[in-house]
């Protein structure tokens, strides 16, 4: 029997990347799994903080061994923006087309067009918190590219390809990706615990 392990989300495409990573490792419960349909208000200033705020609720309020996360990017140029405001760069939440308009609007006038991926991933884990952080470094294409992932992957070129997230498929994004790299140390950690 795997054990059961809540990630702190309804995001169907994170959940898809992450369970597609751990296999049959883990069973992944969402919120909705465990009948949370809370609106986990993200109200810190680093992914690390949004990251906590999620795992402390679901922990605090049903006991059970969880993970929140946040994520984002990280554009050089633009003083480390859309950072923790990525899904909400242009206002409205989830409005992927006006946050990359916005992005490659403010882009313009750069040549420099260096940007990370970064995920934090907070675990409260027999009440202990651990943290595990992935970076995929890379540029933002002047054109979207692909039809593939969400958010900002149809402008994030990562650094040793020539394509973007968007044009990868699930697989190849997940070899290597920032919540990828995160989850790896997550993995790896939980391994230990249960052995």
């Amino acid at each position: 029997m795997p054990l059961s392990l809540v990630f702190a989300t309804n995001n169907q495409h994170k959940l898809q990347e992450v369970a597609a990573k751990v296999g049959d490792r883990l069973q992944l419960l969402s919120l909705t799994d465990i009948d949370c349909h809370d609106d986990i208000a993200e109200t810190g200033l680093t992914f690390r903080e949004n990251a906590s705020i999620k795992s402390h609720h679901v922990f605090n309020k049903y006991g059970l061994n969880c993970f929140g996360d946040d994520s984002g990017l990280e554009i050089y140029a633009l003083n480390n923006e859309p950072g923790v405001f990525s899904a909400r760069y242009a206002g409205q939440h989830g409005d992927h087309e006006a946050n990359m308009n916005k992005v490659l609007q403010k882009l313009e006038i750069f040549e420099d067009r260096r940007a990370q991926f970064r995920t934090v991933i907070s675990l409260l884990w027999n009440g202990e918190e651990h943290f595990f952080e992935g970076i995929v470094e890379g540029h933002i294409r002047r054109e979207r590219a692909g039809l593939g992932g969400f958010g900002y992957d149809p402008i994030f070129e990562p650094l040793g390809y020539d394509v973007t997230f968007a044009q990868m498929t699930m697989e190849q994004k997940n070899a290597i990706s920032h919540r990828a790299i995160a989850m790896e140390k997550l993995i790896t950690f939980l391994k230990e615990q249960v052995g």
